[in-house]
């Protein structure tokens, strides 16, 4: 194991069940991240996938090959590359996204798939529990922010189980969890899903502060009041009290003010 590389891989298949009941694989293709030993990639094979694995360490794609030869599997192939890198807008339509996601890459590399819903029907992954939680809040919680506004824009997400330090080698210090996400187009035009991105960011930049005070600070504070107004969203108000559709409303109105 690279400790660099965030490596902590699952020491049974079996807890990965949540996850391919929540993918329903077979026959599928599956675009797997970070495979390393195989735990996960033999459960889908064994649930009728076919999958590429898209691993960062040679010398555990190096491995896979030698346990899965091609020969012997042909449903398994493997690139040896950085999943940051990864050309969504080629993949096949459809194709199914899963992994055990390196803790400090988590993120980036969900913000990178998610505007892809029209090739990913669903994804599902083992995170940081931190990370899960995020994915899964609800307006109002601690857990709420930015991120969790960003995945409902292209996701209806779910929290399928939590994962245990024990069960990986070497144990992390933090629990994980399975996310799955059922992704969808957003309720923007995917010309305008920057901008808005841009605009929910600024929202969330400072969240002591009331969504009006936020906004101006880029805005100015006319214009958040002003846009605030139109939308009827109460000035006191903070964005982590806010759901997708009322962000979405105070975003449009802005547009409106500058179209």
């Amino acid at each position: 194991m690279k400790k660099a590389l965030g490596q902590h891989h699952l020491v049974d298949g079996a807890l990965c069940r949540p996850l391919i009941q929540f993918l329903a694989p077979e026959g599928g293709r599956v675009l797997e991240i970070g495979p390393g030993g195989g735990v996960l990639t033999a459960e889908l094979l064994a649930a009728g996938a076919r999958v590429l694995g898209w691993e960062l360490d040679p010398a555990w794609a190096a491995f896979l090959r030698h346990r899965y030869p091609k020969q012997a599997d042909p449903r398994l192939a493997l690139v040896v590359g950085d999943a940051l890198q990864i050309a969504w807008d080629r993949l096949p339509v459809p194709t199914l996204v899963t992994g055990n996601l390196p803790y400090n890459v988590s993120t980036a590399i969900l913000e990178d798939l998610l505007p892809h819903h029209a090739r990913i029907p669903r994804a599902a992954f083992l995170v940081q529990k931190e990370v899960a939680d995020r994915i899964v809040a609800p307006p109002g919680t601690d857990a709420y922010g930015s991120f969790s506004v960003i995945v409902a824009a292209w996701a209806r997400p779910r929290l399928l189980g939590r994962v245990r330090p024990g069960s990986f080698r070497p144990p992390p210090k933090v629990d994980s969890a399975f996310v799955g996400l059922e992704l969808k187009a957003p309720p923007l035009p995917d010309a305008e899903m920057p901008e808005f991105v841009a605009f929910v960011r600024r929202a969330f930049a400072q969240r002591r502060k009331t969504l009006r005070n936020a906004l101006a600070a880029g805005w100015g504070r006319e214009r958040a009041e002003a846009v605030l107004a139109a939308a009827g969203i109460p000035e006191r108000v903070r964005a982590e009290e806010l759901g997708l559709g009322e962000l979405v409303g105070v975003y449009a109105q802005d547009r409106k003010r500058h179209v």
